[in-house]
């Protein structure tokens, strides 16, 4: 038998964003840029397709991720496109595998075989995070790890090792947000936002002195664009740490389910000044602040479809 949810019908434009969580998929090419920074330099012209592809993959893990909360929903996320009846269990699923397929085919057009060695793998973390592991101890490292690959999605093939810091201190923030999302509904204890924080700190701290941890031939060659690449990546280390750090402050003082879900909303949105810092660090200061100045807008455009 059909229960309500399932009886098809078409969804508007405006429930299938809010069950792919439009907005938070600005936070998805910054880190394809931090990785071909810090891969080679430079972005080529394969990038904008690789990060096309991350952003169908983004997109077709936050429709699983309903798809698979269905029921849970029910009972703590009544608002939510499918709970709510605006959008069928049938379509979310549909919508998961066209946009999975989207992104893999994309992979395999931008970059071939190599893109896909990293694609797919990203691809089988996605889904095993959204079906089986989201509320299990790997839950945190299966998504910290597909934020990883993504920034190594960026990378040149053959040149993927001098993006594994940029890949390393993404995965670190992309675990302190999915720790603190699973007290999204009940709260969390104080030690976890507070620990989480610390987290974030040391993140902050790593990815404003990573220019310094570079050969000078990575940062312009003894030009001024050394000293503007760490000038970058401090601005942008401190604007994420204040973003994001802040409201997980917040949550540490008084960690309600409100609270809390404020600190994973930032957590999502503060990427954009992390890979600022990252992207300036690798010695691309002017793809930067391109990354910095979206985060306004996104944080405006998250005030009418949730990122979480």
């Amino acid at each position: 038998m059909q229960g309500p949810n399932d009886i098809p019908h078409s969804p508007r434009l405006a429930d299938l964003a809010a069950l792919v969580r439009l907005p938070a998929a600005l936070s998805v090419p910054g880190d394809l840029l931090a990785g071909a920074v810090a891969s080679t330099g430079r972005v080529r012209p394969r990038t904008a397709a690789t990060m096309a592809s991350s952003v169908a993959l983004y997109w077709a893990g936050m429709a699983l991720n309903d798809y698979a909360d269905a029921t849970v929903d029910a009972v703590e996320r009544p608002e939510r496109p499918l709970p709510s009846g605006r959008v069928t269990r049938r379509t979310a699923l549909a919508t998961a595998c066209g946009l999975t397929a989207a992104g893999l085919g994309l992979a395999a057009l931008a970059g071939g075989r190599a893109a896909l060695g990293v694609a797919v793998p990203l691809t089988g973390l996605v889904w095993a995070y959204d079906l089986r592991l989201k509320s299990t101890a790997a839950g945190p490292a299966a998504m910290a790890g597909a934020r990883a690959l993504n920034v190594l999605a960026g990378a040149e093939p053959g040149r993927r090792i001098p993006a594994l810091p940029a890949a390393l201190l993404v995965g670190a923030h992309t675990y302190t947000v999915t720790a603190l999302s699973r007290h999204e509904v009940t709260g969390a204890p104080r030690s976890v936002p507070a620990a989480t924080l610390a987290g974030t700190a040391a993140t902050a701290l790593a990815a404003g002195a990573l220019p310094s941890l570079r050969p000078p031939g990575r940062l312009g060659r003894g030009r001024p664009g050394g000293r503007a690449a760490r000038i970058g990546a401090a601005a942008g280390a401190l604007a994420y740490l204040t973003a994001y750090g802040a409201a997980q402050a917040r949550a540490a003082h008084r960690p309600s389910a409100a609270h809390v879900r404020q600190a994973v909303g930032a957590g999502i949105l503060s990427l954009l000044p992390l890979q600022a810092a990252l992207t300036a660090g690798g010695g691309a200061p002017a793809l930067a602040g391109l990354l910095a100045a979206a985060h306004p807008t996104a944080r405006r455009l998250a005030r009418k479809v949730s990122p979480t």
